[in-house]
C-alpha cells in the first residue's frame, strides 16, 4: 500500500452503507471516524462528530440509495458539519449516485434532478466527488468540482474470467449500454450482442429484437443498474428463445425495487452478479445473487487522490 503523506486522512460514514465504509477503511489501514448520525424525534437529521477533523482530508462514504432522500440529506448535513469543523478538504464518496436517471428533460416541464443534487452537494461544501458507474458519464459535467468516476467492469470482468465460461457473448440490454458491454467483451475476448427494446413508460420494457449471434452461446447481460429487473427478465427470456445455452446477468448497482426479487427468482438466469455499492438486505440475497466488493477499488482510489496520484491508472 502507498505510504500516506503528512496530511491526515479520515473516513466517515452515514447510515447508507456502513459495512462498505468499514471495508474501505480496513483496506486503507485506518479506523472509521467516530461520528453519530441519528434523528431527532420529529425526524430531522442530527450529526455529531466525536473527534477532531481540523486540517484533515476527510472522505465521507454515503451512497444515495434507498431511502434516497434520507441518505442524501444525511450526506449534506455531514458535509456541512465537517466544513464547520474546519476539515482541510471534504471528499464525498458516493458509490451509487441516486437521481442519476433524471438527467435530462424527456417531456415538457420535467426537472433535471440529478443536476439539482449536484448543486446541493457542492453548495453544502464538498471539494471532490468519487463515484462509480454513473448512469450517464456526462453527469460528471453537472459538477464544478473534480469528479473521479470509477468503473465496475474490471471487477465484474475478473469474476467472469475466473469462471472459464466457453462461447461467451456479452449482451447490452439496450443501445445506451453498448460501450459498457464492449468494455466487458474486450476483457473476456468475446463478441457482443444488443437487445433492441422499446420502453413505453418508466420501469416498463418491451424486447423487440436481438442484434448479434447468441445461439449456442453463454450470454452475459451487463447493465449499470438493475431496478425492477423487468429488462433483465425479458432479455433473458429473449436470449433463451434465440438459442442461448445459458444466461448470466451482472450489474454494478443492485437497486432491486418493487417486483425485482420475484422477477429475478423466476428468470431463466444462472447467476446474478452485483457489487456492494448498495447494501442488500438478507431477503434480497437470493441463492442466484452473488455480491462482489468494491472496497479495494474505492480504497485505492482514495489513496491515490490523497497522494495526488493518477486515479485512471487503476484501469490500465
Amino acid at each position: 500500500m502507498t505510504k500516506l503523506r503528512q496530511s491526515r486522512l479520515q473516513i466517515f460514514t452515514g447510515n447508507a452503507n456502513p459495512q462498505l465504509a468499514k471495508e474501505i477503511a480496513d483496506h486503507i489501514g485506518i479506523p472509521l471516524g467516530r461520528a453519530h448520525v441519528g434523528r431527532f424525534s420529529d425526524g430531522e437529521i442530527t450529526v455529531r462528530l466525536d473527534e477532531s477533523v481540523r486540517g484533515s482530508d476527510v472522505y465521507v462514504v454515503q451512497p444515495t440509495c434507498y431511502p434516497v432522500n434520507d441518505n442524501l440529506m444525511e450526506l449534506l448535513v455531514m458535509v456541512d458539519a465537517l466544513k464547520r469543523a474546519s476539515a482541510r478538504t471534504i471528499n464525498v464518496v458516493i458509490p451509487y449516485y441516486g437521481y442519476a436517471r433524471q438527467d435530462r428533460k424527456t417531456r415538457a416541464r420535467d426537472p433535471i434532478t440529478s443536476k439539482l443534487v449536484a448543486n446541493l452537494i457542492e453548495k453544502a461544501g464538498a471539494d471532490r466527488v468519487i463515484t462509480m458507474d454513473l448512469h450517464a458519464t456526462q453527469l460528471q459535467g453537472f459538477f464544478d468540482i473534480p469528479v473521479d468516476h470509477l468503473l465496475g467492469v474490471p471487477i465484474l470482468g475478473d469474476y467472469f474470467c475466473g469462471k472459464n465460461l466457453d462461447d461467451v457473448v456479452v449482451v447490452s440490454p439496450d443501445h445506451g449500454g453498448v460501450i459498457r458491454a464492449r468494455k466487458l467483451a474486450e476483457r473476456l475476448e468475446s463478441p457482443i450482442a444488443i437487445i433492441d427494446k422499446r420502453r413505453p413508460e418508466p420501469n416498463v420494457a418491451e424486447v423487440m429484437n436481438i442484434v448479434g449471434k447468441v445461439k449456442g452461446k453463454t450470454a452475459i447481460i451487463i447493465d449499470d443498474i438493475i431496478d425492477t429487473a423487468g429488462t433483465i427478465a425479458l432479455a433473458a427470456a429473449a436470449l433463451k428463445e434465440q438459442g442461448a445455452k445459458a444466461v448470466y446477468a451482472c450489474c454494478t448497482h443492485p437497486v432491486f425495487s418493487g417486483p425485482a426479487l420475484e422477477r429475478i427468482y423466476h428468470a431463466d438466469i444462472e447467476e446474478m452478479i452485483v457489487t456492494n455499492t448498495i447494501p442488500l438486505s438478507e431477503e434480497k440475497k437470493l441463492n442466484k445473487v452473488k455480491v462482489l466488493s468494491v472496497a479495494s477499488l474505492m480504497g485505492e482510489a482514495i489513496i491515490r487522490v490523497h497522494e495526488e496520484m493518477s486515479v485512471s491508472k487503476l484501469f490500465d
